[in-house]
């Protein structure tokens, strides 16, 4: 029995697996980190020797900061969670706003996923694609693609095994 609980979970269904996009998705936050301290260099440099400038300095670093925070909260809280019965995506969109999709491992026709680049083969991640008769849900960024391919086609070979019988 998974010791593992989200909300919204169904009595008996127990939890395989949970995966998140590549770390990389939340890269905004830190380029904007990197921007805002540079930003907050140039008065320094324009205006040396005056001690407001460190302020103005600082100031633009605790903004660069919470920029990086807020770009790694929303990665952190968007989260696939894997079922014994469904797969269910959750995409945090901004502080108060957060979306929830349920697609059923019965419902699942095909399931693939692909590699493609330098950067996905260094970095390991890739694209899965999961296919249903209504429509097609695209998974990108996923690190270690392969295996979580791998432990969706043994779910899903599983649910069709269980309805066969």
């Amino acid at each position: 029995m998974s010791e593992m609980t989200f909300d919204g979970q169904r009595e008996g269904e127990e939890v395989e697996f949970i995966f998140r996009r590549h770390f990389s998705t939340a890269k905004k936050g830190l380029f904007w980190c990197v921007f805002c301290i540079a930003l907050g260099v140039v008065p320094m440099v324009v205006w040396p020797g005056q001690k407001e400038m460190f302020w103005v300095f600082l100031g633009a670093v605790v903004v660069g900061i919470l920029g990086l925070l807020y770009s790694y909260m929303l990665w952190y809280f968007s989260m696939y969670i894997v079922t014994d019965e469904r797969i269910r995506q959750i995409s945090q969109k901004g502080l108060f706003k957060k979306s929830v999709i349920d697609l059923g491992l019965d419902r699942i026709q095909s399931i693939s996923y692909e590699r493609a680049g330098i950067t996905s083969g260094l970095f390991n991640y890739g694209t899965i694609l999961v296919q249903t008769a209504v429509g097609d849900l695209t998974i990108s960024k996923v690190p270690h693609p392969e295996s979580i391919y791998n432990k969706l086609q043994n779910l899903v070979g599983k649910v069709s095994k269980n309805e066969e019988d």
